[in-house]
């Protein structure tokens, strides 16, 4: 603990308070070099941020007294030192979603996120924040985490499943979103806070509009319902039942006082909003209405749907002006250019398109995302279009001439809407990695990150010495890493398939040995990158493989739902293991070489002869599929990993669950031990990875990212940790004060 921190803990809590303060009253005073030295010291920095009474949030507010009158007037006023704190001040806002939730993580967050700046006042923050760190922690070895001065702002955490939508107030000061979780928030977008829940639907809510003057919200769900909420209270004002599916999309017309919803029922109503009687209903469409968007004067509205067109109807009338025809897949979103003359759709064809609203004509085609596009909106100029998609990233484009202007990435899973704030200078965005993310549209720079692979990394494995790793990826290839560097040093290329699902090396660190969803295992050269040879047997994709202590053969685990043992060297199926309900995830030897331990979809784990191929025990225990194992280095113990969102500690002689182990909040992917056997490191879909003591089943430390982590390795010395995440990332963290 730090001079600063005994102190700040003996003083009194108006004491305390006082200190926190300080800043307001050094920038009311005009005093920059006092403030900027505040706001650059760790030890403040942390205390302000723990304390209950301020938090992270109240930091965040500090930076903003850099644009006090008192200060601008102030000779000693220095643009670059604003520049220092405006990127302090991103890091914690970044960081911010993190942090109310676990404190302990400030240091890793800021290492992750600050690293890379030659600043010597962030440098000598990153310092004191390694010396004051008591508490074992994971320090970034690279800048593995979103950087502050780019395009992210903000991540909204809350919703515990996938957001569907979001609408912005009239004032552009709230957000209110729409979730799988069955609920909508209400989000304070300058604080990020969480200030209210509508609970009411009894399945995803899908859609959500704001009524004009900004008092009430109108909802869209899967239990085929529109429901009226009053935005201050919270109270369900209205339902309104009609439609026979789920609803998908909803609006407003111009006056507020009519709605309109979009069916998988194939059809679009009309409804009063005061009465919630159902004023009309359009029909026309051969398959689900997915959105829909009114003409500027109230009187039209077009409508996208799964039979791949959109269509114009008359809103009075009920009539269908005009169908648009080419698409090439469902049509999944429409907007309206401010003018009313042309409206741009979005498909799950890959693409956008921009029509002219009285010909009907395909004008234009927007390409590049790489997956289907859910969401489009137009900035209030008409000039600019910005898309999200099921690739993780959102694209904005120049709509007069097509070209891709910039992508935001970010999200760890698809991005299902999109909204512009009313300044147009900040997007928001909504995921199916349960987040909202707030965005600076103008900037979109390149964020400074270790990042190889273009897919997500399902495996790693260190070399003996532990100065290089291989990585194994859903972009088909494996690639060689230096450790101390983070250097992207070698790649290897020979699947077919799409994913390259695990990896090891052979005992002498001359060869590596890889397998793939094509069906195959391939043998390379670690120092010339030459494919030596091909295993083929499985009738499914390869999952998992270990090598015998001796270098010798090879066992691999298959969605065939067996295990096969190799002959290294001549490629020979030797044995084939067979007992399993459902795909073999995760395979581990113990240190004799007699045995195998194998992770399946069944929910269990087996114990396997190796010599004879017997089934000698099954272990029972997990509720959902295993996806890891890994052994004590005295092979008395193996631990799991499951998608029931915990570990196991397993005695491998009687089969006794000994120890569970919870913290995690979704799947676990991965697990390695330590050395020394007394702490193991798991990879979740959660995002985080977890320092656990073996013996206790206690939490230790945490680390959070920005994508789910897939896989994890520790190196000899005990202290390395490598991992990689579904953004095709590769971390590198040390782990500190064991």
């Amino acid at each position: 603990m730090s001079s600063f921190a005994k102190k700040f803990a003996q003083l009194s809590l108006s004491d305390q308070r006082t200190i926190l303060i300080d800043p307001r009253v050094k920038a009311k005073i005009g005093k920059w070099k006092p403030l900027y030295k505040k706001l650059t010291d760790f030890d403040f920095i942390d205390a302000k941020v723990k304390h209950s009474d301020f938090g992270v949030q109240s930091l965040i507010e500090d930076y903003d007294l850099i644009n006090d009158s008192e200060l601008l007037s102030n000779p000693e006023y220095n643009p670059e030192q604003v520049k220092t704190l405006k990127l302090i001040q991103g890091a914690l806002r970044l960081s911010a979603h993190i942090l109310v939730k676990d404190k302990k993580q400030l240091a890793g967050q800021l290492w992750g996120r600050m690293q890379h700046f030659a600043v010597p006042e962030i440098q000598g923050m990153l310092e004191v924040a390694k010396q004051q760190q008591v508490l074992p922690w994971l320090r970034p070895l690279t800048s593995n985490l979103i950087s502050p001065g780019g395009s992210l702002l903000l991540t909204l955490s809350g919703h515990s499943n996938s957001v569907n939508a979001v609408a912005l107030t009239p004032d552009g000061k709230k957000v209110i979103s729409a979730s799988f979780d069955n609920t909508l928030k209400l989000w304070n977008l300058e604080t990020g806070e969480d200030e209210r829940t509508f609970k009411g639907h009894r399945h995803s809510v899908t859609a959500v509009a704001l009524t004009p003057d900004g008092k009430k919200v109108i909802s869209a769900s899967f239990d085929n319902t529109l429901k009226l909420w009053n935005l201050e209270t919270g109270e369900n004002q209205r339902t309104f039942q009609g439609h026979s599916g789920p609803v998908f999309a909803v609006a407003l017309t111009p006056d507020g006082k009519q709605v309109i919803s979009a069916s998988d029922d194939n059809t679009l109503k009309l409804w009063n909003l005061e009465t919630g009687e159902n004023q009309r209903t359009f029909q026309g469409h051969s398959n689900l209405v997915t959105a829909l968007a009114l003409t500027p004067n109230g009187q039209q509205v077009i409508s996208a749907s799964g039979d791949c067109t959109l269509k114009l109807w008359n809103l009075e009338t009920g009539e269908n002006q005009r169908t648009f025809y080419g698409h090439r897949g469902p049509v999944f979103a429409v907007a309206l250019t401010p003018d009313g003359k042309q409206v741009i759709s979005a498909s799950l064809d890959n693409t956008l398109k921009l029509w002219n609203l009285e010909t009907g004509e395909n004008q234009r085609t927007f390409q590049g995302h790489s997956a289907p596009v859910n969401a489009v909106a137009l900035t209030p100029d008409g000039k600019q279009v910005i898309s999200a998609s099921d690739d993780n990233t959102l694209k904005l484009w120049n709509l007069e001439t097509g070209e891709n202007q910039r992508t935001f990435q970010g999200h760890s899973d698809r991005v299902n809407a999109v909204a512009l704030t009313r300044d147009s200078k900040q997007v928001i965005s909504a995921s199916e990695d349960n987040t909202l993310k707030l965005w600076n549209l103008e900037t979109g720079e390149n964020q400074r990150t270790f990042q190889g692979h273009s897919a997500p990394v399902y495996a790693v494995a260190l070399t003996r010495d532990s100065q290089q790793v291989i990585s194994a990826s859903w972009d088909k290839t494996l690639k060689l890493w230096n450790l101390e560097t983070g250097e992207d040093k070698h790649i290897f290329q020979g699947h077919s398939d799409t994913v390259v699902y695990a990896v090891a090396l052979t005992p002498d660190g001359q060869q590596v040995i890889s397998a793939s969803w094509d069906k195959t295992l391939k043998l390379w050269n670690l120092k010339t990158g030459k494919h030596e040879r091909t295993f083929l047997g499985h009738s499914n994709l390869v999952t998992a493989l270990a090598l015998t202590p001796n270098g010798q053969q090879v066992i691999s685990a298959s969605d065939d739902k067996t295990l096969k043992l190799w002959n290294l060297e001549t490629g020979e199926d030797e044995r084939t293991f067979q007992g399993h309900r459902d795909t073999v995830y995760a395979v581990a030897i113990t240190p004799d070489g007699k045995q195998v331990i194998s992770a399946s979809g069944d929910c269990t784990l087996k114990l396997w002869n190796l010599e004879t191929g017997e089934d000698e025990r099954t272990f029972h225990g997990h509720s959902h599929r295993v996806r890891a194992v890994a052994l004590t280095p005295d092979g008395k113990q193996v631990i799991s990993a499951s998608g029931d969102c915990t570990l196991k500690l397993w005695n491998l002689e009687t089969g006794e669950d000994e120890r569970t182990f919870h913290g995690h909040s979704n799947s676990v992917n991965a697990v390695a031990l330590i050395p020394d056997g007394k702490q193991m490191i798991s990879a979740s879909y959660d995002n985080t990875l977890k320092l656990w003591n073996l013996e206790t089943g206690k939490e230790i430390a945490t680390f959070t990212g920005e994508n789910p982590f897939y896989c994890c390795a520790v190196a000899a010395d005990g202290m390395t940790i490598v991992a990689g995440d579904g953004s095709g990332r590769v971390h590198f963290l040390r782990l500190e004060n064991v």
